[in-house]
């Protein structure tokens, strides 16, 4: 920019001094000239670099993903090729899998052993769920039986009951009415004794009646000696069935600790089994593959053993110093010239600034945070939308080029800015081997 100026600028005064000869020449002219054209160029690189700013450190970005294996072995198969694209889930390449496969095999038999306890307890707890059925069964055919004896032993007491009360309630009519008699000298006493014996007999028997019907009563409810040892051995095999289920369950759920760490450790060593063929993230390819058959991987997050590039569009990226950055706004224009192709120009969009910078994070440590020096400010990164002409270009991450932005002021300026691009574009077919 500065040389275009300076040629320009260089040029009107030639014609003005020397061809057109408009101005005499001596110390003062000249002097004159060379402080307005320092000053008129001063105050245009301002403008341009204010309000059309350009950055040479543009460049497309492809994310990737360093490929580190969840388990370490020796590599026994590379069946893919470099920058030959993939399907996510392709084969990247294959470990040794033998060491796997036998712990595989040695937990199935370890779980199987740990089952064995389960199932015979599993089995008690049937038996005992049938002996306590058997029993049940028992008690109700006992108190069915029962229960229509005990009925009719107190049906048949109730009716004698009955009938003594009867009696009884004769006896003491004649009672009271013998006594009477006897007062009044009517009947001999003998008579009224005989008749005082039979009330006292009554009574006697209506008791005995009264307590056969309470026990009678009470047979029902408890049962009989029979009936108890029935009913006592279902309670023996409630006792025994219940024992059996808490130890069942006891066992977490009704698994066997052992059995859960057997599966556990299977499932892991199977998930792992499973490792030993890497496979591509995503759509996408391998690039700059030197992993060969024979080598051994690691799990260590520093030593990936190649790197997979996703089939996605790079992202185009320019940095601008932050004096600029209050008037770059999505949509703006800009253009780009690519080392790769000279003497061309492409069009693009601003998309939006990065919120943030290296040397605005801040971490979490166990030290204090120096504060970052003012002549290291950083610069701002921009994103930019590009269209399908440089898509089907397709440059490599890692592409350079120069940008510049048009902004909304100083429109005039623009087309200098755009004449200064297109010199550092065919400025690109000079360089050094």
């Amino acid at each position: 920019m500065i040389e275009l100026v300076i040629g320009t600028y260089g040029f009107i005064c030639w014609l003005v001094f020397k061809r057109f000869k408009l101005i005499p020449t001596n110390a003062y002219t000249v002097c004159t000239a060379i402080l307005i054209g320092v000053a008129f160029l001063g105050v245009m690189a301002i403008l341009l670099l204010k309000y059309h700013p350009a950055s040479s450190d543009g460049r497309l970005y492809t994310v990737t993903t360093p490929i580190v294996p969840q388990v370490g072995g020796r590599v026994v198969a590379v069946p893919v090729a470099a920058n030959v694209p993939l399907r996510q889930g392709d084969v990247l390449f294959e470990i040794d899998a033998a060491p796997y496969q036998y712990e595989v095999d040695r937990l199935a038999a370890a779980l199987a052993a740990a089952n064995t306890n389960l199932s015979q307890l599993e089995k008690r707890l049937a038996g005992a769920k049938a002996a306590s059925d058997r029993a049940r069964a028992d008690v109700l055919a006992s108190e069915s039986a029962y229960d229509r004896q005990a009925r009719q032993q107190l049906e048949q007491a109730r009716a004698s009951a009955a009938q003594v009360k009867s009696q009884l309630s004769l006896a003491r009519k004649d009672y009271a009415r013998y006594k009477d008699l006897v007062e009044k000298g009517t009947i001999p006493r003998q008579k009224f004794e005989q008749v005082t014996q039979q009330v006292e007999q009554l009574d006697a028997q209506q008791r005995q009646a009264e307590s056969v019907i309470a026990q009678a009563e009470e047979a029902i409810k408890g049962g009989g000696a029979s009936l108890q040892a029935t009913r006592d051995q279902l309670r023996q095999a409630e006792a025994q069935e219940e024992e059996i289920r808490v130890q069942l369950e006891s066992e977490s759920g009704g698994v066997n600790p052992e059995v859960q760490q057997a599966i556990a450790e299977l499932n892991m060593k199977r998930w792992q089994l499973d490792q030993t063929t890497v496979r591509a993230p995503s759509d996408g390819y391998v690039t700059q593959l030197t992993l060969r058959p024979g080598q051994m991987t690691t799990t260590l997050p520093l030593a990936p053993v190649m790197v997979f590039v996703h089939q996605e569009r790079p992202a185009l990226v320019a940095t601008f110093p932050q004096n600029v950055i209050a008037d770059l706004v999505p949509g703006l224009q800009a253009e780009l010239a690519f080392k790769a192709y000279p003497g061309r120009v492409f069009s693009a969009t601003v998309s939006h600034v990065l919120p943030a910078t290296a040397e605005g994070q801040i971490t979490a440590s166990g030290q204090l945070r120096t504060a970052t020096a003012a002549t290291a400010p950083g610069r701002i990164p921009v994103v930019f939308e590009y269209g399908a002409d440089i898509e089907a270009l397709g440059l490599p991450g890692g592409a350079q080029a120069t940008v510049a932005i048009y902004t909304e002021h100083l429109h005039a300026l623009a087309f200098l800015r755009m004449i200064v691009l297109r010199i550092k574009s065919w400025e690109n077919y000079l360089f050094l081997p």
